[in-house]
């Protein structure tokens, strides 16, 4: 973890705009809400599919990464607007419209989008490789079964009476579909053949709904200052969650399951897949 957040934030530093570069203001945002922490999770998940793919770290694999934190980044900012979740505490730092405003804040989200897909249009690897790696990022962020889709369902959700089918479409979309990609991209530059993406995609669709019924666990469970960010907010907004369908004990085994399902993907791949089945465990582990 604490290699890849290294490999990850060195990257970040230098891709995106220093706060003196003109426009100050926009750079200043971006910057405030990509270095105010994180686990910088997709990355990492990224870097180490190419590990355990390649038998090492690919060179430059770190920039992809970079461009998926970017990513995740700008739908943070927009995730905290008042327009959609309305939080004002994200990484344990003010949110980036609590700071700059509203106006910047959705420009900052729109510019970390942007630096992402030239970044990647950069990336040193094969073209093909290039190309698909985009189309991945893109469907992972899109809005059919993507990112966006399921932030949509999940505010169309609200204060209805979910089913379970709902529920997991939202959790797929809106958290597992750009931990999938993260995977799958990492897999992809390191030159992976078919059967290999196969197993990347699913072991990110089982880990990535495992991770989001933690985090939902999490906000019945813990202090927004253990959590960095607003506790309790599900639970006001009446969203969709796992503990609210299930109840968290119920939840908890649902992502234990999920986990031990991911596993049985990598396989095939022995002890090189060791690093991705102890960052799966270590989703799973925060509840506790």
């Amino acid at each position: 973890m604490e290699e890849g957040q290294r490999l990850t934030d060195a990257a970040l530093d230098r891709l995106i705009p220093r706060e003196t570069q003109h426009p100050v203001s926009i750079h200043k945002a971006m910057r405030h809400s990509v270095f105010a922490g994180g686990k910088r999770l997709r990355p990492i998940l990224c870097m180490e599919a190419g590990r355990m793919v390649a038998g090492m770290l690919p060179t430059g694999i770190e920039e992809l990464g970079a461009a998926l934190e970017m990513l995740h980044t700008y739908s943070l900012i927009h995730d905290d607007l008042p327009a959609l979740d309305n939080d004002d505490l994200r990484r344990g730092r003010p949110t980036c419209h609590k700071v700059f405003g509203e106006a910047t804040a959705i420009l900052a989200g729109d510019a970390l989008q942007t630096q992402a897909y030239e970044v990647l249009a950069k990336l040193r690897c094969p073209a093909e490789a290039r190309v698909r790696i985009i189309e991945e990022i893109a469907r992972g962020t899109g809005t059919i079964n993507g990112m966006i889709g399921g932030q949509v369902v999940d505010l169309e959700a609200e204060h209805s009476r979910p089913t379970p089918e709902m529920l997991e479409y939202i959790h797929r979309s809106k958290t597992a579909a750009l931990i999938t990609s993260s995977l799958v991209s990492g897999g992809v530059y390191a030159l992976a053949n078919e059967t290999e993406v196969a197993k990347l995609r699913a072991f990110g669709l089982a880990i990535g709904l495992a991770f989001q019924i933690v985090d939902d666990v999490l906000d019945v469970t813990q202090t927004s200052e253990q959590l960095g960010k607003t506790a309790g907010k599900d639970t006001a907004s009446e969203k969709v969650t796992y503990p609210a369908l299930f109840g968290v004990d119920a939840s908890i085994k649902k992502a234990d399951a999920l986990v031990n399902d991911a596993f049985t993907e990598l396989e095939s791949f022995g002890q090189r897949s060791e690093t991705l089945k102890d960052l799966a465990r270590f989703l799973v582990e925060r509840k506790k």
